[in-house]
């Protein structure tokens, strides 16, 4: 299995909590992490602008091949070795649902991460701490 860059908000809580889970999960090392906010981000290097980061999750293949939006989940719940995340996304009866599920969390995201990031985050860094 190849290895994957996801590019995430790293201004939003509900973003750094997931990448945070997903880092300890990062068991086979297939996963690496880019913060689109950060001076160090290259759109010309990613192959997509900061603009589109923001408005749909992308992820990079080793191969060079660009996910965006759902299946960028499935891809990296299949490193992170989540087979029942990667299982339900995969499901053609609820790809419509998940779908538009994303693009309102992404659209969003900053007011849904106002209200449950900072728990979630505490929550994720507890488990970490333990």
């Amino acid at each position: 299995m190849q290895s994957l860059t996801l590019f995430y908000d790293g201004k939003c809580p509900i973003c750094v909590a997931e990448v945070e889970f997903l880092q300890r999960r990062n068991q086979l090392g297939l996963l690496s992490f880019v913060d689109v906010n950060q001076p160090t981000f290259d759109d010309s290097e990613a192959g997509f602008s900061c603009a589109a980061a923001f408005d749909n999750i992308h992820a990079s293949l080793a191969d060079g091949r660009v996910l965006v939006g759902v299946p960028v989940f499935i891809e990296v719940y299949r490193r992170a070795n989540l087979p029942v995340l990667v299982w339900l996304l995969s499901r053609p009866s609820l790809a419509a649902l998940w779908a538009w599920s994303y693009r309102f969390f992404a659209r969003n995201r900053h007011v849904i991460s106002r209200l449950f990031g900072p728990p979630l985050l505490k929550l994720v860094r507890w488990r970490q701490a333990r």
